[in-house]
């Protein structure tokens, strides 16, 4: 069965058992959020009036590599508001809503909030400026979906706003200390973040590779591996969710010669919030670029 041809069993099948659109059982807002981190902001500013389910949570799951479900087309079926990442890191949702579509149903899409597109680095919630356009999207489709509770959704907005920043002052503060020091990744994952610490992101070309999942070149791993023995870089970035041989190789290689390495993810750590995983990740690269002693 063609990819297109299993969408519209899914999508048949959601619409035939899904529940009456927009409110959970429990009378909540429902909503779905394709990645963990965008259902964690959710959440915060919807507080006990929504009721959130997010796809991708596994963090031993690598988010490329993921399928879709009846279980997933049911809950899009039922969804008043939808949350997605976009610039094709999750191509499924588009296809999945376009076989189950509802008038009535708001879709927040990151990428267009902050006018990101299809072949651009798609890992947008490690740039600064994309939780608070998601946010300030957020709330204002929970004040329609509930007026009666949209002073409370705008307060919630307010507070998750304020949190963000201790995470703005930390990142200028490595800014201004390490900003233009040299580093190197598996992947783009953390190339937002990487940019706005001021850092020099070096082998991009391998890391495009390894995303896309195609053998990178001979010429990029050598590369790769001379930034590594000639010490080039300070830190390596390599994506925890997704490990291969090679990746493993120059991670052992970046070990060997004592340059730091840093693992980050793509989906929010189990108990942690979206702020909490952010400056977690951040304070983990100030003591890297700080060196062994730090």
């Amino acid at each position: 069965m063609t990819f297109i041809a299993r969408l519209a069993v899914l999508a048949f099948a959601a619409l035939m058992i899904a529940p009456t659109q927009g409110r959970a059982a429990s009378g909540k807002i429902a909503v779905v959020a394709a990645e963990n981190f965008y259902g964690g902001v959710v959440q915060q500013i919807g507080g006990p009036q929504v009721e959130v389910t997010s796809v991708m949570s596994n963090p031993d799951q690598d988010p490329h590599l993921f399928e879709t479900s009846p279980a997933v087309a049911r809950q899009l079926a039922a969804a008043q508001i939808v949350v997605y990442n976009g610039a094709d890191y999750d191509p499924w949702m588009p296809k999945l809503l376009a076989a189950a579509s509802h008038p009535g149903r708001v879709v927040i899409v990151a990428a267009d909030l902050v006018r990101k597109k299809a072949g651009d680095n798609p890992h947008i919630w490690y740039d600064p400026p994309t939780m608070p356009a998601v946010a300030k999207a957020v709330a204002q489709a929970l004040s329609k979906a509930d007026p009666d509770h949209a002073g409370e959704f705008q307060a919630r907005l307010a507070t998750f706003l304020a949190s963000l920043k201790p995470l703005h002052e930390k990142i200028e503060a490595v800014r201004k200390k390490y900003g233009g020091g040299a580093v190197t990744a598996s992947e783009p994952v953390f190339g937002y973040m990487a940019s706005a610490l001021g850092l020099t992101m070096r082998n991009e070309k391998f890391q495009l590779s390894i995303m896309n999942d195609t053998e990178p070149s001979a010429s990029d791993v050598a590369a790769f591996e001379r930034d590594l023995k000639e010490h080039k870089v300070r830190v390596m970035f390599y994506n925890r969710q997704a490990s291969s041989k090679i990746v493993q190789h120059l991670v052992a290689m970046a070990n060997a010669a004592k340059i730091p390495v840093v693992g980050v993810t793509e989906t929010v750590p189990p108990d942690m919030t979206f702020q909490e995983w952010m400056q977690s990740e951040v304070t983990d690269t100030e003591k890297a670029l700080a060196g062994p002693n730090s």
